[in-house]
């Protein structure tokens, strides 16, 4: 069964840090596209950043880009979202998602259309 699983949420003052994780059962992340995304009350889900699966480019959404960090460890099948100097506009359900789709271009790889398989959402609050 394929699934991803999501860890590491929680409420966290502004300024701090937390790393997320999201486990990996019945495929390899190696072989995907990966990516961590987020959604806030009555909000579109946005791309908060995403690995390309060959060259491992990564991109960062805007808001986040210099706080957080996205990476794979292959021995454990998991990967991470690092994030640092957190703000309450941060606060969100985080989503790790993968795709085993082809090539994809910069522009589509933090897309959410683009990713078949989503863990259940982690939830972070940052208060003020």
């Amino acid at each position: 069964q394929v699934q991803l699983v999501e860890s590491g949420g929680g409420l966290v003052q502004a300024g701090g840090s937390l790393r997320l994780s999201c486990a990996a059962s019945g495929f390899s992340l190696d072989y995907y596209h990966i990516g961590w995304f987020r959604q806030a009350p009555g909000k579109e889900r946005e791309g908060v950043s995403c690995m390309n699966k060959s060259n491992g480019i990564t991109i960062y959404g805007g808001s986040v880009r210099g706080r957080v960090t996205i990476s794979r460890d292959s021995a454990e099948n998991t990967m991470y979202l690092q994030m640092n100097n957190l703000k309450p506009e941060d606060t969100a359900v985080y989503f790790c998602a993968a795709s085993a789709a082809p090539e994809v271009g910069i522009l589509g790889l933090c897309v959410p259309s683009f990713y078949d398989t989503w863990g259940q959402g982690t939830q972070v609050t940052v208060s003020s």
